[in-house]
């Protein structure tokens, strides 16, 4: 697990910053400028199996992503340790940074890693812990976590089966999971694979301001254990 320095974006991609309303802080927001951006000069991020064309889908904020960062805003952190997995830019993780949580970001693009510390010095931040995370692999220096938060991560046919095994390895007995799904077909699959974990589950949608807002239709799941 690193705290990553901060790095400079690559320079054969087209960036933009934005200010973003969460709650009631702007938070400044550096990323690509659109997603049609590319820049793998070095193959690393093919050699971790991100494949040209889904390249550049960790470089926006998404509405589910967003559905994530205002939840941040307002749910109780106090206490907890919290994992976000599949960070992109850090929207979510800089919102309860900011409130004094301690959280832990992790992505699998091995460009979130830079984006992330330019979105934490743009944000006149103290450093946070991201970490660059395979479902597939052992992350035995993670530990545990009380709350593990994420926003459209099912977007693979093996993505249900992975996640549900890596969040059961990484929960606490006590654990509490929200997943924010713009209404992948994986996700009852990811249901009922984390049903048999023993994780009781449960579903809201966002609220109407939100839905047209955002153009959200998808739903906020939690599953509770413990």
């Amino acid at each position: 697990m690193s705290t990553y320095p901060a790095v400079s974006i690559q320079p054969l991609i087209e960036v933009k910053v934005s200010s973003i309303l969460v709650g009631d802080h702007y938070f400044s927001i550096r990323a690509l400028k659109d997603k049609q951006q590319f820049s793998d000069p070095d193959g690393v991020a093919e050699r971790a199996g991100v494949s040209s064309s889904t390249w550049p889908l960790f470089g926006t904020v998404w509405p589910s992503g967003m559905i994530l960062a205002e939840l941040m805003s307002v749910h109780v952190i106090d206490g907890l340790r919290i994992l976000e997995l599949g960070c992109g830019l850090g929207l979510a993780s800089l919102v309860a940074h900011f409130r004094g949580a301690d959280i832990t970001a992790s992505d699998y693009h091995p460009s979130a890693c830079d984006f992330f510390a330019e979105n934490i010095l743009l944000n006149q931040m103290s450093p946070m812990t991201l970490l660059l995370c395979d479902w597939a692999k052992l992350h035995d220096e993670m530990g545990c976590f009380d709350l593990i938060i994420g926003s459209d991560l099912l977007y693979e046919p093996n993505h249900p089966e992975l996640l549900s095994t890596f969040i059961d390895l990484h929960s606490k007995p006590t654990v509490e999971v929200i997943i924010i799904d713009p209404d992948r077909r994986q996700q009852r699959e990811f249901t009922r694979s984390m049903e048999k974990r023993g994780y009781a589950y449960s579903m809201t949608r966002g609220s109407a301001e939100q839905i047209e807002r955002l153009k959200f239709k998808g739903k906020i799941m939690t599953y509770r254990r413990g």
